[in-house]
């Protein structure tokens, strides 16, 4: 992969509850925004702001399994603040709200598995990302 998409990759992580302009990005990079929204387009198969809302989506999936934050925590530690545009997009990329995901996620786990003190550990393959060939089969 291209050493500069792994650095806007490693910046977006880095930063992602803080968000990151496509100008800052390309800047700390050395390419216009628009070239580096071409190169990493042709890397990672998403345009840089499909990617981070990619990550956004990912870590607020985890932070759903793994920690009793509330959904507005969740969304705050990801940096995302409208709530609209947080459900929409977490419903478009694992097919249900994010309450409700987090309900069916600790539903599925056994009741001794999950300890008041503790963060339930992610049962893999419970959901999975909404691909956008699934989001037509709804």
């Amino acid at each position: 992969m291209d050493p500069r998409v792994q650095t806007v990759i490693s910046l977006m992580k880095e930063r992602l509850h803080q968000g990151c302009s496509a100008n800052s990005l390309a800047s700390h990079v050395n390419l216009s925004p628009s070239r580096l929204h071409q190169v990493f387009k042709v890397e990672t198969g998403l345009p840089p702001a499909r990617f981070l809302r990619r990550l956004r989506m990912e870590q607020s999936r985890e932070l759903l399994e793994t920690s009793y934050l509330s959904v507005k925590e969740v969304m705050a530690r990801v940096g995302v603040a409208d709530g609209s545009h947080f459900v929409r997009d977490f419903k478009k990329t694992f097919g249900c709200s994010p309450a409700k995901y987090r309900e069916r996620f600790l539903s599925a786990r056994p009741a001794e598995e999950i300890a008041p003190d503790s963060h339930p550990a992610p049962a893999h393959g419970a959901f999975q990302m909404v691909t956008e060939e699934s989001a037509n089969e709804l």
